[in-house]
């Protein structure tokens, strides 16, 4: 009977110090779990300064600045054509010349003169078409000097100033920014619309543009230089205020995640301007922000 209670106290005893190593154990291991989930994966990003510009996008056709339609000064039939589409010509050439002989009366041809220098664009007068004084036998157009004209929506006119400078693209030449400036703004609205037009002349002449071409353009309402720029996605809001994730300090070796509110400026192409805030080279939590609070510890992916 002795033997047996001393069997069952040492039998107990094992019990209760396997167990209590099996607790000790468990509780190590869920020590180490939490100080794993304490750690977030983040991307992140050192601010630079750069420069940022606000644009306003918008479609429009190329055109001469100066285009002309030419007429002859008596009504009669065509009877000759000295030009061809394409053509350049000066100021007084004789490009057509019109017959106003009818029945019973013999007139001198007259001459169809150019009024200014330019190249022809179109040719409607064929030879034996009868014309009038206000049928134009050509069009003539200045086509080294080329503006875009694009309509402004009423809502947008409070941004547009002159010579704001813009880029230009065609879909003729994929990735080419063709630079242009503003040069006139009309004072009224169209009251149909609701639009101001305003136009745009090429900085510099290049063959490659012709007229009647469709352009795209992004007019440049805003600038700013050496600004502080952050990705917009990593703003978060707290309070309906922003605030931005930065890297610093760290708690026994591992880096930690600082919440600091900010001022924000202007925002294009997912690139905001923080205004204060932030110093140039301070290290911003772009990625992995969801999950942080002030003081969570992070782990730095790239």
């Amino acid at each position: 009977m002795k033997k047996s209670i001393k069997t069952s106290f040492f039998t107990i005893s094992a019990l209760i110090l396997t167990f209590g190593m099996l607790g000790c154990k468990g509780k190590q291991q869920k020590d180490n779990n939490d100080e794993d989930e304490q750690k977030y994966a983040v991307s992140t990003y050192k601010t630079v300064e750069g420069n940022l510009d606000d644009y306003l996008e918008f479609g429009g056709d190329v055109s001469s600045v100066n285009s002309v339609a030419v007429l002859p000064d008596m009504a009669g039939k065509v009877s000759r054509v000295l030009v061809s589409v394409g053509d350049l010509v000066r100021k007084d050439q004789v490009i057509a010349y019109v017959d106003a002989s009818r029945a019973g009366y013999n007139y001198t041809a007259s001459p169809v003169k150019a009024p200014i220098s330019g190249r022809i664009t179109s040719l409607p007068a064929t030879v034996g078409a009868t014309v009038s004084q206000s049928s134009p036998i050509a069009t003539l157009a200045q086509t080294d000097d080329l503006e875009v004209k694009i309509n402004i929506a009423e809502r947008f006119i409070s941004r547009i100033e002159q010579n704001q400078s813009a880029s230009v693209t065609f879909d003729a030449y994929p990735g080419v920014e063709f630079k242009a400036t503003a040069f006139e703004i009309s004072p009224v609205l169209d009251t149909t619309s609701r639009t101001m037009q305003v136009k745009l002349r090429f900085n510099e002449k290049d063959s490659r543009i012709k007229v009647g071409m469709y352009a795209r353009i992004k007019l440049v309402t805003e600038s700013v230089k050496d600004a502080i720029l952050v990705p917009s996605t990593s703003i978060v809001t707290r309070d309906q205020n922003p605030y931005l994730f930065i890297v610093s300090g760290s708690k026994g070796g591992v880096p930690t995640a600082k919440l600091v509110p900010v001022k924000v400026g202007i925002s294009v192409d997912n690139k905001t301007e923080i205004t204060s805030g932030l110093t140039v080279g301070d290290e911003v939590i772009v990625k992995g922000m969801a999950l942080l609070n002030d003081g969570s510890k992070i782990n730095i992916m790239n």
